[in-house]
């Protein structure tokens, strides 16, 4: 069935702007956005194949994770669509970031970095790697993915750390990586990475605040453990 032969009351627009966008189910708020269906299937239909995709997380979650041969894998889902979807889930990612900031742009104890990385590094299926830099008065300079893993490492050097700080003048950095099993506990190789990166910060005098290993829900700081 097609949209416009549904129901008044049952199509996802029209029940959007007579109720809110909070009345109405995942697959209904996709479809608002797929707009379109094809003709053997309708918005609804579309945005529930997307939601039944199940890789590497399933519903609505999918929508950080799904690339653009997997969404355009879906007949109905063309290259036009596919970006959309990815622009909703890269959206959600930077909403999520800013509203986790308490003050823009200032980070004051290994929480606030975790909640700042937690919704998007959390989901992740492979280590990524970041280095957040910030200058004299603990303002964030700039945030850098180093390096993107396989599932169980990431590759980042102390090299590699440096060239941005310096390339930005930092004074000080955190590193934060993820673990995708969902346990932030330090591995053999995470504890020697960060005490390699603390004696080159010593002396290039750029100090190694802190690193933040993401997990699922909680997360790990090498701080907080004395292992800086």
């Amino acid at each position: 069935m097609k949209i416009k032969d549904m129901p008044n009351d049952d199509r996802p627009y029209e029940r959007c702007q007579r109720e809110g966008p909070e009345r109405l189910s995942d697959v209904e708020l996709l479809s608002i956005i797929i707009r379109t269906g094809s003709p053997k299937a309708n918005s609804l239909d579309l945005a529930s194949k997307i939601l039944a995709l199940n890789y590497p997380k399933d519903g609505i979650l999918g929508l950080l994770h799904l690339s653009l041969p997997e969404l355009t894998s879906i007949k109905g889902i063309g290259n036009v669509k596919g970006i959309q979807l990815l622009c909703v889930g890269e959206l959600s990612r930077r909403i999520w970031k800013r509203k986790a900031l308490g003050r823009p742009l200032i980070f004051r104890d290994p929480g606030s970095v975790a909640e700042y990385y937690q919704e998007d590094m959390r989901h992740q299926g492979q280590e990524q790697f970041h280095v957040m830099l910030f200058n004299t008065k603990q303002m964030l300079i700039q945030e850098i993915q180093i390096s993107k893993g396989t599932v169980n490492a990431s590759l980042a050097t102390p090299r590699e750390i440096f060239i941005e700080a310096l390339r930005y003048q930092a004074v000080s950095l955190i590193l934060v990586h993820n673990h995708p099993s969902g346990d932030p506990e330090p591995s053999r190789e995470d504890v020697m990475l960060t005490q390699r990166v603390k004696e080159a910060g010593v002396l290039m005098d750029i100090r190694l605040q802190d690193h933040v290993i993401i997990g699922e829900h909680t997360y790990v700081s090498m701080k907080e453990r004395g292992l800086i």
